[in-house]
């Protein structure tokens, strides 16, 4: 847990990647809807990131709060299927798609989290960050269909990604 806390805090001191061109306009999605967003979301797909390394199974559980937050939920597999690392926190919306996350065991640091694109019915989502040092792509099953996986991939390049970085991840 002290090296995820660790890999977030050096985060938010700008020693990461970064994955995409950031010259590269970013847009979030104009008509996101909170409320469709809640509930699990796997990981199937995201840029290398330190506090990551090793993981698989990994899934993000978001939850409508009283206080207008969201709250969210990270966690981390090991292979042989154990629990390596979770994390909590909140979201705040800061605009149509773009969220601020924060997590209580790491003070002080607030990531820029964007939701790019869902499909229409919010079973696939893009989120990258305007500083490129993260991107996933997320699907409410561990599998994803190749249709939905070529327009995720679509998507993160047209926000500027380079997909030669991307890794699929075992769910």
């Amino acid at each position: 847990m002290r090296a995820l806390l660790f890999a977030l805090l050096l985060a938010g001191c700008g020693t990461l990647e970064v994955y995409r061109d950031t010259e590269t306009p970013i847009s979030s999605k104009a008509l996101f809807e909170p409320e469709r967003y809640v509930g699990v979301w796997h990981e199937v797909a995201r840029f290398p990131v330190p506090f990551e390394a090793g993981c698989v199974g990994v899934t993000a559980e978001y939850g409508l709060r009283d206080d207008g937050l969201l709250s969210v939920l990270n966690i981390c597999m090991n292979a042989d299927g154990s629990e390596k690392s979770r994390i909590e926190g909140t979201a705040e919306i800061v605009g149509p798609g773009r969220l601020k996350v924060r997590f209580a065991s790491v003070p002080f640091v607030a990531a820029d989290y964007w939701v790019l694109w869902t499909d229409e019915d919010y079973n696939t989502a893009v989120v990258g960050a305007p500083n490129g040092r993260s991107g996933w792509i997320l699907n409410r099953t561990p599998t994803i269909r190749a249709d939905r996986l070529n327009a995720a991939r679509g998507i993160l390049e047209f926000n500027g990604y380079d997909l030669s970085r991307l890794m699929e991840v075992s769910p």
